[in-house]
């Protein structure tokens, strides 16, 4: 789904989580006041169907979101049996004020999981700039039995920050994956892992830290 949206007000206080505090000889600054514009260029993927997957930066530049509105692994029930895993893979196109390059400095994962006593599910994601190597995936484990919103949280120091490179083009893509295991649970029981939004609360936000770029 192409498009790049202002982050509405209900949504905003969501960003208010702060960012490790650097040290300013790292040439880290504060962020850009133009606005940046991220779109979707490609998605991919049995979690995010052609248009349910939106995009939002906050006013201040510093995190955007990632909302899914389709987003669910299941096992057991009526489910089918490919549901256990469901993944996610965004090409987004992310437009900054000249001068300045960007790094994830962390991403909060949230969303609901309903798990019966013996199963188990898995939140992993991964996200890299075109061309270069893709980050290690980070996996979060969760345990049955659990009925209630999840947040998973990958925080990078700030010496390990990975720059959108200057002066070029580069897509970011973000790759994410949620998995159940029905386990020693009760056979034919249902459980299921979302992150999904279906309340208007729920997203995945990725922290920016910014620098300038080296003076041609």
């Amino acid at each position: 789904m192409a498009g790049a949206m202002l982050l509405s007000g209900a949504i905003a206080a969501l960003f208010a989580t702060a960012l490790p505090a650097h040290d300013p000889s790292t040439g880290i600054v504060d962020p850009p006041p133009d606005k940046i514009v991220i779109k979707v260029a490609t998605v991919n993927g049995s979690g995010c169907p052609q248009g349910t997957a939106a995009i939002a930066v906050s006013p201040d530049n510093t995190a955007f979101t990632v909302t899914y509105s389709d987003y669910l692994a299941q096992v057991g029930g009526n489910a089918d049996p490919t549901a256990f895993r469901k993944n996610c893979q965004l090409n987004l196109t992310v437009a900054v004020p000249g001068g300045f390059t960007y790094a994830i400095a962390s991403a909060d994962y949230r969303g609901f999981a309903s798990l019966k006593a013996g199963a188990t599910s898995t939140e992993k994601a991964s996200y890299y700039f075109q061309g270069s190597p893709n980050t290690a995936s980070i996996t979060h484990p969760f345990r049955g039995p659990y009925d209630e919103n999840w947040q998973a949280t990958d925080t990078t120091e700030w010496a390990q920050l990975v720059w959108a490179p200057c002066g070029v083009q580069r897509n970011f893509n973000i790759n994410t994956e949620l998995r159940v295991n029905a386990g020693t649970s009760t056979p034919g029981s249902s459980s299921f892992m979302t992150m999904d939004s279906t309340d208007g609360d729920i997203s995945t936000i990725y922290h920016l830290a910014w620098k300038e770029c080296p003076s041609s």
